[in-house]
């Protein structure tokens, strides 16, 4: 039996009311739009950015809490109960941490644009808040995961990571107020990675080992060598934290390398699942998936080069960039363009009671190609933009990245209006 047949054997019993994941992917794809949006804006500044309040951070943490985390939040409260046959019976905590991230995250970004720490630091706090909820949450989900022990050990390592952004976050934000941090850029490093390669590289490495062989219709990945491949990311992680605190090349260096290592078992173990699944035509959205893939070997390379000095005045940028933009982002748009329309199916009557076949609607919706080739110009002309310190190019990208957010809106507001009742 393929893992698809077991994730879907009783799984509309287990679905939350289409309000409760969709809002937070209707809210991930404004933040999409608006970071775009504050990118363009704040282009100049963008191409050289290094940390510090203003509209760069701002368009940084829209993308970051804005799109990543609340995609993530979205899909692991709907995603996990299925995987896990436990369904979840209470939403109001779902719904409390949505009142509490969103609007928290909307004061946030403001206070970062405008460099005011008065609106920053209680900001900061109902965002804490409604992340460390949603901790609760996904623990009591994850210590249900039995069957899934792969997934569960790159969970549980997420949620670890999650609470330690968070604790970084708020520290972040109050040191921009009193400056008590012994080095708020040590803090800041520490925060991307732990947010970046920990928190959402987690989760998205762990929730790999579900949705492409769901996808592709294979079995799952070998347990020992995921599990392995999962030992080498979680040390790397560790390495590259205390380097960045310590401010050590040499940790830096060795953590580097480390998830190289990780990060190449990892994608043999994926190539082995497309290899074996009866599913060969997976459509646009696995161009993506593998173009993030190869997007996560590179952001490495390039964090190693910059390391040592070797990627120009900007290298540091580019990492940054690359591991955003050009991983996560990439991964997340082309796992919610599957997602999105699996979950409709499931709440659309059949074709015979007057319903519509979203799946093969949706999957090749125009919107899509749009967003898709948008995307892929906008992060390689910003690569440029970075390297050349380029303010020109960088509005130019950002300028074709945001016609490719609008586009992807576009698909997301689609695919809601088509589950939502009409009557």
């Amino acid at each position: 039996m393929t893992l698809a047949a077991s994730f879907l054997g009783g799984a509309k019993s287990r679905l939350l009311p289409r309000s409760i994941p969709f809002r937070f992917f209707a809210a991930a794809a404004s933040f999409h739009v608006l970071a775009w949006l504050v990118l363009l804006v704040s282009a100049g500044e963008a191409t050289r950015f290094r940390g510090g309040l203003g509209p760069a951070l701002a368009a940084v943490h829209l993308l970051t809490l804005g799109v990543l985390v609340t995609t993530a939040i979205g899909a692991s409260v709907q995603l996990l109960p299925v995987a896990t046959r436990r369904t979840m019976h209470a939403v109001w905590p779902i719904k409390l941490i949505f009142w509490l991230t969103v609007p928290g995250l909307m004061a946030l970004v403001v206070g970062m644009y405008e460099a005011k720490t008065g609106i920053l630091v209680p900001a900061s706090a109902a965002t804490a808040g409604g992340l460390l909820l949603f901790c609760g949450l996904l623990a009591d989900n994850l210590r249900r995961a039995g069957s899934l022990p792969v997934v569960g050990a790159y969970g549980w390592a997420a949620l670890v990571m999650l609470v330690l952004v968070i604790a970084f976050g708020v520290a972040l934000s109050l040191d921009e107020e009193r400056g008590f941090l012994p080095d708020h850029g040590a803090g800041a490093l520490a925060h991307l990675i732990l947010g970046g390669f920990g928190f959402m590289g987690m989760l998205a490495l762990g929730f790999s080992h579900v949705l492409i062989p769901m996808f592709a219709l294979a079995s799952a990945p070998a347990k020992r060598p995921s599990l392995a491949s999962f030992v080498a990311a979680s040390t790397a992680l560790v390495l590259g934290t205390l380097g960045a605190l310590a401010g050590s090349r040499s940790l830096l260096t060795v953590a580097a390398l480390v998830g190289l290592g990780a990060a190449a078992l990892h994608l043999w173990l994926m190539h082995r699942v497309l290899k074996t699944g009866m599913r060969k035509r997976l459509g646009l959205s696995f161009v993506l998936i593998r173009a993030a893939w190869i997007m996560l070997p590179v952001t490495l390379v390039t964090g190693l080069v910059a390391l040592y000095g070797l990627a120009g005045d900007n290298g540091g940028t580019l990492f940054g960039f690359l591991l955003l933009f050009g991983w996560l982002l990439t991964f997340l748009v082309a796992i919610l363009q599957r997602i999105m329309p699996f979950l409709a199916s499931m709440f659309v009557a059949p074709q015979a009671m007057g319903g519509s076949p979203i799946v093969s609607e949706l999957a090749n919706a125009r919107s899509l190609r749009i967003h898709a080739v948008c995307h892929g110009v906008a992060c390689a002309v910003l690569v440029v933009a970075i390297l050349l310190e380029n303010a020109t190019l960088a509005r130019l990208g950002s300028a074709v990245g945001l016609i490719g957010a609008i586009a992807f809106a576009w698909f997301t507001a689609d695919a809601i209006r088509r589950i939502w009742p009409t009557s």
